[in-house]
């Protein structure tokens, strides 16, 4: 999407960011130049989708056989700021990205042969009852053939028609995960979890084996098969902008599992990621940032 960042003088910065690209943003600083990423999705052929597509080359991203449709443009949203709170405004019932799982074929090309596949509950909630159908049978699909596939639920109530339809949606994507990375207010909100730990056994009730609840600067817990833990939050002592900060976690997470590290480890980079997101204007961190931040933990 199209980022509107308002700086303190009342200018309005223009960017490109969105929760599961802002997570594949963080997860290209981390990994070598050898592992291949792509932003699946469908842009618009306007000259905005232009420039998006460009953004996303310059910082080493793809966008696989994604298609470009005609007369279609990006989504928009500008983020409002309380201090180091923020608040979002959207623009996005004609985006091009509601049209991600219209072309089957062209979705199946570009998932065929990843190592992980990463999906949000906003990637459910702009798609049409039979696009999530069509994503989710892809998914299951390509999980089969050897990739892991990590969900973010991402909550969003005004993307929904109704919590019921979310909780259905939900639960339907949590059968294609092998890694699950919510954010415990939002579960809390839709479902009624009492803590993270009730989150983390729900969603390994569902079938996912690695699940990681954020709960902000509180700590993260961490359920890997039967084993659960807490790991402690890294807070910023200079928070300018929370944007992002939870899909930065994200990527870093998923990152360091790329690389082999264990998921306490790759929880605790995460978390230092995530602190130096928040210091950052915007949604996304500058790659030099975010391997700095990784390497204040030996490994990066």
């Amino acid at each position: 999407m199209i980022e509107l960042s308002g700086d303190p003088d009342g200018r309005w910065q223009i960017g490109f960011a969105g929760d599961t690209f802002n997570a594949l943003w963080t997860m290209r600083a981390l990994l070598g130049s050898e592992t291949k990423t792509d932003y699946v999705s469908a842009f618009g052929d306007d000259p905005f989708s232009s420039r998006q597509v460009a953004f996303m080359a310059d910082g080493g991203i793809g966008i696989a056989s994604s298609p470009r449709l005609a007369g279609a443009r990006p989504g928009l949203y500008a983020i409002t700021l309380d201090g180091h709170e923020r608040s979002f405004t959207y623009w996005r019932s004609d985006a091009a990205a509601r049209q991600l799982a219209s072309d089957p074929d062209a979705l199946a090309a570009s998932l065929a042969g990843r190592q992980l596949v990463v999906f949000s509950g906003i990637t459910l909630a702009i798609l049409e009852q039979q696009g999530r159908r069509t994503l989710l049978g892809q998914l299951a699909r390509v999980r089969d053939a050897g990739a892991r596939v990590a969900f973010d639920p991402n909550y969003r109530p005004r993307l929904w028609p109704d919590a019921d339809l979310a909780r259905r949606a939900m639960t339907d994507a949590c059968k294609v995960a092998d890694i699950a990375l919510p954010t415990f207010p939002d579960e809390q909100a839709l479902h009624g979890d009492d803590d993270q730990r009730h989150t983390a056994r729900r969603m390994a009730e569902a079938g996912i084996g690695e699940i990681v609840v954020k709960n902000g600067t509180d700590p993260a817990w961490l359920q890997v098969g039967a084993e659960g833990s807490a790991i402690p939050a890294f807070p910023s002592a200079r928070p300018l902008d929370t944007t992002g900060a939870g899909d930065a976690f994200n990527g870093a997470y998923l990152a360091m599992r790329l690389r082999g590290v264990q998921p306490a480890e790759a929880a605790r980079v995460a978390h230092r990621v995530a602190a130096r997101c928040v210091e950052t204007r915007g949604a996304l961190t500058p790659h030099a940032e975010i391997v700095a931040a990784a390497g204040s933990s030996g490994l990066a």
